[in-house]
């Protein structure tokens, strides 16, 4: 059944690129064929083809994995596990105001002695790694008695996350049977826990079970957007994944169990040949593990209808390309793996999808500066190939027309139907109601279109770097990112608006009939500084109800908790701790190594 739908998906992305081909081919070729139309016709088929197999995702959720979700256990677990949350140079006080909420929600279901929290720290500030250990002292104060709580930071981080996984692994895996995998702005359900554990008791051979975390707390216009296009679609898409990936599913690296043996057995990650970019430690660690845990026999799984389940995200573009351009290098850097021994065939195209998110942004700037350059390289046609009466070239507009209109569907044809879906099914209720999402949806699609050309050439210089052989490094993450003012957005994306002014310019000298189309897409790159301030301040959006979700109108205890544990931390400035010493502590719950 898995290979059918592979199957038919992959047939529907071919099968519509080769229309796309098609149509560019008529329009391309209407006034004479040359070599850059050739390229054009390759260009428009790649992209068109990636495309099409986003749009199937959505689809195939919409008709695939429709199943009833089983009811929640609420039996407290035998078997130990461990909560790992990483952390790197990220605000103490706020990520143990998760790990409290959560040991909270444990506790309140019976199971808190069942899961032991380890805050496995790469901190290299010593300033922060300092208020590390002090609010460390305070977690432990008021939830040590709940729950076991530990923590280690390395003085150097060989491996960056992965690796402190697999030194957690080494020092103490042997106690637990099954690890929860964290990031540091992650937030869980303690039911959630509980049945992720029972569903891993029910299949021995079910080495990680990925949940779909919801993202929470955006605050700006950006952010907020988002925000509803997760909450909103993703459960949709995630389906899709589901259906498609079957038992060699994903791992997002975070909000997912894996069983501690087989991750042990299966996922040691050595260091690349060669220097950074393409060598050194795997960045994007996450695929390559779900592929060596498929490749040992072991079922990974991707279960969307795992609820309780929360991530924060950026809430401004410049954040969000700092952390995309970290993707990016990692995904690149799967080149070097899709051959490696012993891969599932579905695990080496994942690989390949991961390196085509990134490289479709180059190929779509190509195939806009080959429309711009094409039209001043034709030579004009011989009208009179033979005696007689003249052939004249005939413009296939409609060609054109029926191409683009086939690319807004591939682009939006999957949210209507979504919104459709939700009608039907009445989601859409638990979203504010029909007119709430429209408005929300029409919004978010506006401003997709808007960012996506910035995007774009945020994608393409990362890119370009990566082959350049430039190293992105690890930035560390800025989960309360502010608002950007319009000089720190200038200095980011100045030369963002300068592509953009050459785009227009040689489009008015080289393809003037075009002049409207390229200026829907060098038109926000021209304001691409104005546009990231703008997006990143914070907006009525929630006070009027635009991009509301089902986690706002109804936030889940844990997220209450987590907020006024905070809320009550942030507020009590007086209080001093001082650090427990690892000497008065068990093994483990403070380690430097």
């Amino acid at each position: 059944m898995v290979f059918a739908r592979r199957l038919v998906s992959v047939l529907f992305a071919l099968v519509t690129a080769f229309a796309a081909s098609a149509l560019g081919a008529g329009y391309f070729f209407a006034d004479g064929a040359q070599w850059l139309d050739y390229i054009r016709v390759g260009l428009l088929a790649i992209t068109t083809a990636w495309l099409a197999w986003g749009a199937v995702l959505g689809i195939s959720g919409l008709f695939w994995g429709r199943g009833a979700a089983p009811a929640p256990r609420r039996e407290v677990p035998t078997v130990k596990t461990a909560v790992l949350v990483p952390v790197y140079n990220e605000d103490p006080t706020k990520t143990f105001s998760h790990i409290a909420a959560m040991i909270d929600s444990l506790h309140s279901a019976g199971a808190s002695q069942q899961f032991d929290f380890a805050v496995l720290s790469d901190t290299n500030s010593a300033e922060i790694a300092e208020l590390e250990e002090l609010w460390f002292a305070r977690l432990k104060q008021e939830y040590g008695e709940k729950c076991q709580i530990f923590y280690r930071r390395r003085v150097t981080n060989p491996g960056k996350k992965a690796g402190n996984i697999a030194d957690f692994i080494k020092t103490s895996g042997d106690l637990y049977e099954y690890m929860i995998i964290l990031d540091a702005d992650s937030l869980m359900e303690g039911a959630t826990m509980i049945e992720m554990v029972h569903r891993m008791e029910e299949d021995p051979k079910l080495g990680l079970l990925q949940t779909l975390p919801k993202v929470i707390r955006a605050r700006s216009f950006f952010g907020r957007a988002i925000q509803f296009s997760a909450s909103y679609y993703s459960p949709i898409y995630s389906r899709g994944v589901a259906a498609l990936q079957g038992n060699e599913g994903p791992f997002w690296g975070h909000n997912a169990i894996t069983r501690t043996r087989a991750f042990a057995q299966s996922c040691g990650l050595p260091a690349l040949p060669g220097k950074p970019p393409f060598g050194g430690h795997i960045l994007s660690h996450d695929y390559v593990e779900a592929a060596l845990l498929s490749r040992n026999g072991w079922t990974v799984r991707v279960d969307p209808d795992l609820t309780g389940s929360y991530e924060e995200g950026p809430d401004n573009v410049l954040d969000y390309a700092k952390r995309d351009r970290r993707w990016c290098q990692g995904n690149l850097q799967h080149g070097r793996l899709v051959a490696a021994p012993g891969l599932k065939p579905w695990s080496r195209f994942v690989f390949v999808q991961g390196i085509m998110a990134y490289i479709a942004a180059p190929l779509w700037a190509l195939f806009l500066i080959a429309a711009i350059v094409a039209p001043a390289m034709k030579i004009i046609p011989d009208y009179f190939p033979q005696p007689g009466l003249p052939v004249f070239p005939r413009v296939m507009q409609e060609n054109a027309v029926a191409l683009l209109t086939g690319v807004l569907g591939l682009l939006i044809g999957p949210k209507l139907l979504i919104f459709l879906d939700g009608m039907l099914t009445r989601r859409n209720r638990t979203f504010g109601g029909n007119i709430r999402v429209f408005t929300g949806m029409v919004t978010e699609i506006l401003c997709t279109s808007v960012l996506a050309p910035i995007m774009m050439l945020f994608q393409s210089r990362a890119v370009l770097q990566i082959l350049s052989g430039i190293d992105g490094g690890w930035p560390a993450a800025n989960r309360e990112a502010d608002k950007v003012p319009l000089a720190e957005s200038w200095a980011a994306s100045w030369w963002i608006s300068v592509v953009g002014l050459v785009t227009l310019g040689a489009a008015w000298q080289l393809a003037p009939d075009y002049i409207f189309y390229i200026l829907l897409i060098a038109g926000p790159q021209i304001l691409a500084p104005f546009i990231i301030s703008f997006t990143s301040h914070s907006s009525h959006s929630a006070r009027s109800g635009l991009f509301q979700t089902a986690e706002e109108a109804a936030p889940a205890p844990v997220m209450k908790a987590q907020q006024a544990i905070l809320a009550r931390w942030r507020k009590e400035p007086e209080i001093v701790l001082e650090p427990l010493p690892a000497s008065d502590v068990p093994l483990g719950q403070i380690v430097h190594n």
